[in-house]
């Protein structure tokens, strides 16, 4: 009997397109966490709702099907249980909310476009100039996206834009220059290291320059009330103050990514003369070069929002709406065709599976989820007595490690920044509270770090497919906690200098 139990099992579990164990352990947690007694202080939609999101997170994290197949089933389950509404029609409306967000719509355009530098050749192109400067060894091609970064960083107020869209197709162009190609099963070569240090440097660099990052004006409006309007952040105090923390974690970025997940080829001493014959070989830019070349120039342009500068704000315009004016142009000048757009599978897969979470983290807002969070922590830390410091460094951990429940900067800063701010002003010594609030600052860019759906630009460079979920994770952790030592250390002596306490 035992033998043909086993002998059914086996055969199931081979015949089944999911992986039988881990989705029993997903299914028992769903169960488990649903036959919990929902916390006083919530309703029972929404502790279902904070057991569905956590069973997600759980499924992907232990691959039972493709992280889009396990998206889908969070858009079923929320849309089945009507968690978030009292009929069908408004919870799958609720479940498909998502899918009309502009970002979510930056993040696939930015994907289809990269896929214009590679077809034209533009991509290879840049990628060997990179290599024929830098190209000795691996590290300093880490350091030259890292500089490239930080360039765009200040007039890019898109991160998404700037790291999945302008420094991640440069990246896979180099990736693919060493033949590092995830479909070869080669992206340890370079492509993993590089894609992290492509991606890392994006977090860093949003927290130097406010205009760096779409919600930088909103904590800058959060430390002013916290502060009761005793401290303002303007342009030049916020670049000022990130300035040498910021630099200080650039500087180490690259080598501690290089130490977490080396490259398989860290020394290229041939790559330069490699690509300078290629260069050469390839010739003078072809006409779709050069219409990829200065469709990728409007881009910047538009992203950096210089005509708003010049004209006045009546020109201001969207990053998804320039998005989709440079894939157009693309498309009309024939540099790109329908074919390619619709063969972009990365693309389409991650509107499925980033869309699901940026809903579920949504919907967790909306029914006063992350809200009850915030205030039980606030409670705790008045209860618990500690001093100033513990104090500062409860808050400064509990809201960055609290990304992993959001899929956006952006909504988790507008759910819980100031509340927590608020908190430390209330319960830190005055003459502390400006490098609490600095470093609250620093902590609202540096939290994109942890998770492959932190921001916009990590589900692009994660698409791409060169870093696993499981060293995507280690090394965000340890970056992230490596660059709050950074900007507490270095940046606590800097803005002691600058005169701040």
């Amino acid at each position: 009997m035992l033998s043909k139990l086993s002998a059914a099992f086996r055969y199931f579990n081979s015949a089944v397109p999911f992986r039988l164990i881990p989705a029993l352990i997903t299914t028992a947690v769903l169960f488990v966490l649903l036959a919990l007694p929902c916390p006083t202080g919530l309703e029972p939609k929404a502790w279902a709702l904070v057991a569905i999101f956590l069973t997600t997170i759980v499924a992907i994290i232990l691959k039972v099907m493709p992280i889009g197949v396990m998206a889908l089933m969070a858009i079923v389950i929320v849309a089945l249980s009507q968690v978030t509404s009292t009929s069908s029609k408004g919870a799958i409306a609720d479940a498909l909310s998502s899918f009309s967000s502009p970002l979510i719509w930056l993040i696939v355009v930015a994907v289809l476009i990269s896929r214009g530098l590679k077809k034209t050749g533009l991509g290879s192109r840049i990628g060997l100039i990179f290599i024929a400067m830098l190209g000795k060894r691996t590290i300093g091609i880490g350091y030259g996206l890292t500089v490239c970064e930080l360039v765009l960083a200040p007039f890019t107020p898109s991160n998404t834009a700037r790291g999945g869209g302008i420094v991640h197709p440069i990246m896979k162009s180099i990736a693919n220059a060493f033949d590092s190609d995830p479909a070869k099963g080669t992206e340890g070569k370079v492509g993993t290291y590089l894609a992290l240090v492509n991606y890392h440097a994006n977090p860093i660099t949003s927290a130097m320059f406010l205009t760096a990052t779409a919600p930088n004006p909103l904590v800058v409006d959060f430390v002013a009330k916290a502060s009761n309007q005793s401290f303002h952040l303007s342009w030049t105090t916020w670049a000022l103050c990130m300035l040498l923390p910021g630099l200080a974690c650039l500087l180490l970025m690259p080598l501690v990514i290089y130490l977490l997940s080396p490259p398989q080829l860290k020394n290229t001493p041939d790559a330069v003369q490699f690509a300078r014959g290629e260069l050469e070989r390839m010739g003078a830019l072809a006409p779709k070069e050069k219409v990829m070349l200065g469709t990728f120039g409007l881009l910047l342009v538009l992203w950096a929002n210089l005509p708003a500068m010049v004209f006045g704000p009546a020109w201001t315009l969207d990053p998804t709406v320039v998005a989709f004016l440079g894939l157009f142009v693309l498309i009309i000048t024939g540099t790109l065709d329908w074919d390619d757009v619709l063969s972009e599978k990365s693309a389409w897969d991650t509107l499925i599976w980033f869309g699901a979470l940026v809903m579920l983290a949504e919907q967790l807002n909306k029914l006063g989820v992350i809200s009850w969070a915030a205030l039980a922590m606030k409670d705790a830390i008045v209860a618990s007595g500690m001093g100033w410091l513990p104090v500062a460094t409860v808050l400064l951990l509990a809201f960055v490690f609290s990304h992993y429940l959001f899929a956006s900067t952006t909504a988790h800063i507008s759910a819980m920044l100031f509340a927590f701010l608020s908190v430390g002003a209330q319960l830190l010594p005055p003459d502390y509270l400006v490098p609490f609030l600095l470093l609250m600052t620093a902590g609202s860019a540096i939290m994109m770090t942890l998770t492959h759906y932190a921001t916009g630009t990590s589900p692009i460079i994660f698409g791409s497919g060169y870093v696993t979920m499981g060293n995507w994770w280690r090394v965000g952790f340890v970056m992230c906690v490596l660059e709050l030592l950074v900007f507490a250390v270095v940046g606590g002596a800097w803005w002691k200098v600058l005169g701040y306490w």
